[in-house]
């Protein structure tokens, strides 16, 4: 199987570094500082699961150098998926599988306005990792996986080619008959964690233990399932008491990439998260104060302060 990674940062950098360490034919597409370190030193995971060292990626800086593929796994930011949609058309012409892990559940509408349906997998990722530095990703605790699927719930040769490969390379995977549904799982889960996070500006810990703050993620999540099931998804009625719950059980310094960034002053995924459900709720009549409120207060940092 021939893979591409478009966006070798936490996400492509990590699973792709893996897959090419147990022997895949993987093709990374970077730029800047972290291509020419990839090109100069190898790609370096820093795990506890164990690193890896690809010592000679193939790496390019252009998905027109790529050549012909069987999939490409796209791990770019939200803001740049048009561009990036836009510029696999040529591979998926030729075949190719695109399945995105980036964040939320505009990603694959925004995909198909550009590729051809079929083309298109549903899939979730979950990991915490980051580029440390240039060439070098940062792999926080022992969480890994990949779960992913055909959206006609179908058994296909590629979904099960890629779900081999993964278990190959030492990667938890999964393949879904109801991928929609788990896109969106966890999507409730990620806009209660990057919203409260974010505009609160601490980790989950606190958030969760103040009965105030406790009760905002609640409803942020509430939100996020009411729009959900206004579309058609079959989420359970309490999913969000079940999130919660969930939150309970995760290290309490955990925090969001969204955070991150807005810390580091960098732009952050806020119109396709909070803002997302936001729009949503206004185009379907359901109503998402918390959000919208989050967005608010989020809004003056949404491009970045190095913009």
């Amino acid at each position: 199987m021939k893979i591409a990674v478009l966006g070798a940062g936490g996400v492509g950098g990590y699973f792709g570094a893996r897959l090419a360490a147990a022997g895949f034919d993987v093709t990374f597409v970077a730029r800047g500082k972290h291509l020419e370190a990839m090109r100069t030193n190898g790609l370096r995971v820093i795990s506890p699961l164990g690193d890896v060292t690809v010592e000679d990626p193939k790496a390019v800086d252009d998905i027109s150098k790529v050549g012909t593929v069987d999939l490409v796994l796209v791990a770019v930011k939200l803001w740049d998926t048009d561009t990036a949609a836009q510029s696999l058309k040529p591979l998926a012409d030729q075949g190719a599988a695109v399945l995105s892990f980036q964040n939320g559940v505009h990603k694959d509408e925004i995909l198909t306005r550009y590729l051809p349906e079929k083309s298109i997998l549903g899939g979730v990722c979950y990991i915490a990792a980051v580029i440390s530095e240039p060439g070098v990703i940062a792999h926080s605790g022992t969480m890994q996986k990949l779960t992913f699927g055909e959206y006609d719930g179908t058994q296909s040769k590629r979904v099960q080619t890629f779900y081999e490969a993964c278990q190959k390379a030492g990667i938890t995977s999964e393949i879904s008959e109801n991928i929609r549904r788990l896109i969106w799982e966890k999507f409730v889960f990620l806009v209660g964690l990057s919203g409260t996070t974010a505009s609160i500006r601490r980790p989950i810990g606190p958030i969760r233990d103040n009965p105030r703050t406790r009760a905002l993620l609640l409803d942020v999540m509430r939100e996020v399932v009411a729009i959900g099931r206004a579309k058609g998804v079959d989420l359970p009625a309490d999913f969000a008491e079940d999130r919660l719950q969930f939150c309970d059980t995760i290290p309490a310094t955990m925090t969001s990439s969204m955070h991150h960034d807005l810390e580091r002053g960098n732009r952050m995924e806020l119109p396709w998260l909070s803002g997302g459900v936001s729009e949503f709720g206004a185009q379907l009549g359901i109503p998402t104060p918390k959000n919208t409120t989050i967005t608010q207060i989020l809004e003056l940092y949404a491009a970045g302060s190095k913009q």
